[in-house]
């Protein structure tokens, strides 16, 4: 799907929740989240796409496979707890959506501390 056809589907969508929130409300988040759900499946086709170019490239160069999958980790975190976070935001519960938001923050800070190690490693190396 091209971006023209995402972002219809998520007008119609949002229009749709917009006016099954007027009846009942429950009804406008399921709209939502099943509208969500599947913008998500779509996203995920566009990622390994992603993925498969960045192991072609990293075929041609000589890294460490530990980084890419920490990369690939981190991207899941950031759009999983931004998709949750957005969910709830949607269905008017701020705060445990800024909860999600805070805990992808650090699950992303975690993952990165031993890149963050192994530079200052290589740093330290080229100063002795």
């Amino acid at each position: 799907m091209n971006v023209m056809q995402i972002g219809i589907i998520g007008v119609i969508g949002a229009l749709l929740a917009i006016q099954f929130k007027g009846g009942k409300t429950e009804y406008g988040i399921f709209m939502s989240v099943a509208v969500s759900i599947f913008l998500f499946a779509c996203i995920i086709d566009r990622l390994e796409l992603f993925l498969d170019t960045v192991r072609q490239i990293s075929s041609y160069i000589d890294m460490d496979a530990g980084y890419l999958s920490t990369m690939f980790k981190m991207i899941g975190v950031t759009y999983i707890a931004e998709f949750s976070s957005g969910i709830c935001k949607d269905a008017g519960y701020q705060t445990i959506a800024v909860q999600i938001e805070i805990f992808g923050k650090l699950t992303i800070l975690a993952l990165g501390m031993p890149v963050l190690l192994a530079l200052l490693e290589t740093i330290t190396e080229f100063l002795s």
